[in-house]
């Protein structure tokens, strides 16, 4: 069996955090969590249902309605938002430590979610204080501003990947425009947030702002999604959780953002750097263990460096060292939990029926149990093949040829999803040209996944709904309204009034 230090002090109860206070579940519910490397229970979660859900809401709706939350200024706000940033990045060993040991991500991956959790509330504070709204001067008689109030309570459904720093993706603008807020992380892998409370209560978060509610998706998440008080409600997870979550959310018109999955293309053309495309094509898919949305699971290939491509693309996926995930030296760890394994290994099989396997497609040799995939390199895989086709999140790849500019478009937008793409190539023009065709919500050119918190962030087609990062962020959890004031004799129609 694969070992595995425990962290020191692991908590092995983890319970909601409801206006305040850390609380079992009404009735007593619990599930079991286990470490992907050992498939071992570590502890006993809280299963949050609707009488948990209705709690949190009513305690978040207390201190929106009635604390002070919402009616601090910008500054004051910032202020708190840096505070939880020092708190978060003093906890930086530790944070990356449970996160390891809770999904399987390799250790030096993990501190960089960290560190970025703590700038997602600088940069929020930062938006806050320097944000500004338009006035308008109509004529001499009349002046139009806007306002923006915080919407209510968010609702905040995350995902198991990167789960800390997609926490604190949410959170922070919607703490940051007002928001008080309702957290549901996901089932399995909830180790990270259980520092939360202790953090928010350390940046003098006033009770009842920061609520937090375990559980399993179709209990706790389906409650949070359907409860009438929850104005808005941002999701990050899989496509098909994302139609039932519109569905429900139609009912009470709750304004929602989500950011589903995805199927991302690599386009390398025969111009291009093909020493970076093959650093960025081995990272865009081996990286977070394959398990992240934007990965570039797709590589598409023009012809005349096809071969020379693959090979190279196989032997450095060879190359990767697949090990434990707090083993600084591993670049693959373990997949999150043996459900999501089975599914995945489930896809290579289906890719060997499918297409040509030239790297991977078993567990390594040197790990014997445990969640463990070498990284798995498919050639010559046909666009309407399953592993082309659908969301396989993990270490696997798909390689395809094309022959002209036109196919590598029609090539990459043959999915149902389109929320990133990636083109390689050292003609700029064209570079621009893909970028505009390519159907999706992010494109980038001769470069791998470096984005920056002030851009728009979000996909089309089946990969989401709406824009989140940077002012986005700030639209989606506030109300934006108009004030018209007349300031000289400002006379309209008079209806009713006897004429001459």
């Amino acid at each position: 069996m694969s070992t595995v230090k425990k962290p020191d002090n692991l908590p092995t109860e983890l319970l909601h955090h409801i206006d305040g206070k850390d609380v079992p579940s009404v009735d007593g519910a619990t599930f079991a969590v286990a470490d992907p490397v050992t498939d071992t229970e570590y502890g006993r979660v809280a299963a949050g249902g609707p009488a948990d859900v209705d709690a949190a809401v009513a305690a978040a709706r207390r201190a929106f309605t009635e604390g002070p939350w919402p009616r601090l200024s910008d500054r004051e706000r910032a202020k708190v938002l840096n505070r939880i940033a020092d708190a978060i990045e003093s906890r930086a060993d530790r944070l990356a430590e449970l996160e390891t040991f809770d999904t399987g991500l390799p250790v030096t991956q993990a501190k960089g979610q960290a560190h970025r959790a703590a700038e997602n509330f600088r940069y929020f504070a930062d938006v806050i204080v320097a944000q500004h709204e338009d006035a308008y001067l109509v004529g001499e008689k009349q002046v139009n501003y806007a306002i923006r109030q915080p919407a209510g309570v968010a609702g905040l459904i995350t995902p198991w990947n990167t789960p800390f720093m997609l926490e604190t993706w949410k959170l922070a603008p919607s703490l940051a425009s007002g928001c008080t807020v309702v957290l549901k992380p996901a089932e399995w892998s909830p180790l990270s947030a259980s520092l939360l409370p202790g953090i928010m209560a350390e940046a003098g978060v006033p009770e009842g702002v920061f609520n937090l509610v375990h559980g399993i998706g179709e209990s706790a998440g389906a409650a949070l999604v359907a409860h009438p008080d929850v104005p808005r409600l941002s999701f990050t997870g899989e496509s098909g959780t994302g139609q039932i979550i519109m569905r429900t959310a139609a009912e009470h018109l709750k304004e929602v953002s989500m950011e589903l999955g995805g199927k991302s293309p690599c386009v390398v053309f025969a111009d291009a750097d093909f020493d970076r495309a093959v650093d960025a094509a081995v990272f865009g898919v081996f990286s977070l263990n394959g398990e992240r949305c934007t990965a570039s699971s797709r590589v598409l290939v023009q012809r005349e460096i096809y071969d020379r491509f693959v090979e190279a693309l196989a032997a450095r996926a060879s190359a990767v060292r697949v090990g434990l995930p707090s083993d600084p030296a591993t670049e693959v760890g373990a997949l999150i939990h043996p459900e999501h394994y089975a599914r995945v290994l489930e896809y290579v099989e289906i890719g060997k029926q499918e297409a040509r396997l030239v790297a991977g497609g078993s567990r390594p040799e040197h790990l014997p149990s445990g969640n463990f995939l070498s990284p798995t390199v498919f050639a010559d895989v046909p666009a309407d093949a399953r592993v082309f086709q659908e969301e396989i999140f993990g270490p696997v790849v798909c390689v395809t040829p094309f022959d002209t500019e036109e196919e590598a478009v029609a090539l990459a937008n043959a999915t149902k999803y389109g929320l990133a793409g990636y083109v390689w190539t050292s003609d700029l023009q064209r570079g621009h040209r893909v970028a505009r065709a390519v159907q999706s919500g992010m494109v980038w050119v001769n470069s791998h996944n470096v984005r920056d918190l002030r851009t728009p962030f979000g996909g089309i087609k089946a990969s989401g709904v709406g824009r989140e990062g940077g002012a986005h962020s700030i639209d989606f959890y506030s109300d934006l309204r108009a004030v018209h004031v007349a300031v000289g004799d400002l006379t309209g129609p008079r209806f009713g009034v006897a004429r001459p």
